[in-house]
């Protein structure tokens, strides 16, 4: 009788084989693990009365309040791209920063580090900035290698910096992880992890790789100056003027205030990921109504304005009605909070007419397209979780997990050691396989493993802490050739004077900085665990 577990390993060595070759992740993934399965039930070492499983965990799939975050930031990301909010950061912050010598490469990280925190869509950030910036640094005489990976690495911040659809994944999965864990320890009333603990987790990380990235900029501009050359003053034009500073304020104002809107609401727990994504695709969604026509912004100003006082008053006051006890002041603020929805809703529908009727560069309609992009994005998405949670079933059923938690528990070096190797693994399966493929199959076997050992101290695990190296970890198989998606995006885009090899080797001392930026991570896990134990206690 063959070795269940040799069948785990041909699984998924099969499963990243196919992958590698260009088959749908989805079908992939889910076909490989019946077809295993099949072959376990003929060997009569896997029970196919275990496959009834999987549509409850469909089920369960398609419940989960908080994975409704995922199309809404999706929209959310998808509106704010087609309202050219990136366009016009670009714009100003290469004009504020240009006269610095190595100031666009500066101005790309800061709009990075902006469209992540209001947007996090990888793809539209890397074309949009390489579509706009490459070009232009191209002219200016920069070197072609810091221009590619500066716009590659910038991109792909909205993976780490919240609110992020990995983030959104990766703390679900670590949920169930840390209950599961929990339960196996013999806690049977478990603490929680939630996606807003990772989401004030990954804040500070974030910031810190952005700060890395310009501190690398820094040491080469003055180790190779001519390679980030500043632009003179008289081709940027007026740099002191009234209109120029009303200009940075009208491209600030709108990503800053959706994300106090959106990641405020979430850290001071006025609101769920769910919900906050919520606020965020409606913000986007009048954002690109008001940019459609600037002249009659008043709907969009009135609704906006509407929105942030439901907001105070949903943090000020018990707003639910039908309670035994309402005070006076209370029906007050209800009434005033179905005044200022009436005005909401006036500013939304003025918004959803502007943007239907708004066509883009291609000719098709804005909110048209913004709707198509979410679904399909949206769709490969649950489709992509149907199919792990299959190929986690049979994986666990053929003993691969038993086998996994063995492996783990008797390394030498104990639970250092293990971390070591599990971060080693995501690493290198980020050359050849994304984030959504990582995090569904590896994340659920690994995590609730890791999450029973004790560090080195004798403390338990933080699972934030985890959750915020795996988030940090994965967002380097978006920069890892050959199947980095930012370098082909980048690759799309690129003038034809820049070579592949050049975004390749462009790339190479980002990857190491977010390696370092790891090891501090690992050293410092404070910078991941004081915030969310300042906001929760926890």
């Amino acid at each position: 009788m063959i070795d269940p577990v040799i069948l785990c390993f041909l699984m998924f060595g099969v499963a990243c084989a196919l992958l590698m070759a260009g088959f749908p992740v989805a079908f992939t993934l889910a076909g490989t693990a019946l077809g295993f399965a099949l072959v376990g039930s003929a060997l009569d070492v896997f029970s196919l009365s275990l496959l009834t499983a999987f549509p409850q965990s469909i089920f369960g799939t398609m419940v989960n309040e908080t994975l409704v975050a995922v199309p809404l930031f999706v929209f959310m990301g998808v509106m704010l791209e087609r309202s050219r909010i990136a366009e016009e950061l670009l714009d100003n912050m290469g004009r504020m920063f240009g006269t610095l010598p190595g100031g666009l490469a500066f101005s790309v990280c800061i709009v990075g580090a902006l469209l992540a925190a209001s947007t996090g869509i990888v793809g539209a950030t890397v074309v949009t900035m390489g579509l706009m910036s490459l070009p232009t640094m191209i002219k200016r005489g920069y070197d072609k290698r810091l221009a590619c990976g500066t716009i590659a690495a910038s991109g792909t911040l909205g993976q780490i910096i919240p609110p992020s659809i990995v983030l959104v994944l990766l703390g679900d999965q670590l949920s169930v992880a840390y209950q599961n864990a929990q339960f196996s320890m013999g806690i049977f009333s478990p603490d929680t992890v939630s996606v807003n603990d990772l989401f004030a987790g990954a804040l500070f990380p974030g910031f810190m790789l952005v700060g890395l990235y310009i501190l690398y900029q820094i040491g080469y501009v003055l180790v190779h100056p001519k390679g980030a050359p500043a632009i003179p003053e008289e081709e940027l034009g007026d740099l002191a003027g009234f209109a120029f500073f009303r200009q940075i304020f009208h491209a600030l104002a709108a990503p800053i205030l959706l994300i106090v809107a959106v990641l405020g609401s979430i850290l001071i727990g006025l609101a769920s990921p769910t919900e906050a994504a919520g606020v965020g695709a409606i913000g986007a969604t009048m954002l690109a109504g008001y940019r459609r026509d600037e002249s009659r912004g008043w709907p969009i100003i009135l609704g906006v304005l509407c929105m942030a006082g439901l907001l105070a008053l949903t943090y000020s006051f018990d707003l639910r009605s039908q309670r035994s006890v309402v005070s006076v002041t209370e029906w007050a603020a209800i009434g005033a909070a179905m005044v200022l929805t009436v005005g909401l809703a006036f500013g939304v529908i003025v918004s959803l007419v502007r943007t239907f009727t708004w066509r883009d560069r291609d000719g098709a309609r804005v909110l048209a397209a913004v709707c198509q992009s979410t679904m399909s994005i949206s769709a490969m998405v649950f489709t992509i979780i149907i199919g792990a949670r299959m190929f986690s079933i049979v994986f666990i059923g053929l003993g691969g997990a038993d086998y996994v938690e063995h492996v783990l528990e008797n390394l030498p070096g104990g639970t250092l050691a293990a971390i070591l190797l599990v971060m080693a693994i995501m690493f290198v399966m980020g050359f050849f396989l994304d984030f959504l493929e990582i995090v569904f199959i590896v994340v659920p076997i690994v995590a609730p493993i890791l999450l029973q050992m004790e560090m080195p101290d004798g403390s338990s695990m933080s699972p934030v802490w985890l959750g915020i190296m795996m988030a940090m970890n994965l967002q380097t198989s978006f920069l890892t050739p050959p199947f980095g998606f930012a370098l082909f995006y980048l690759r799309g885009v690129a003038p034809p004077e820049i070579r592949t090899m050049d975004i390749y080797r462009g790339i190479v001392p980002f990857v190491i900085i977010q390696i370092f930026g790891l090891v501090l991570l690992w050293y410092l896990p404070q910078v991941a665990t004081w915030l969310p134990l300042a906001l929760y206690g926890r």
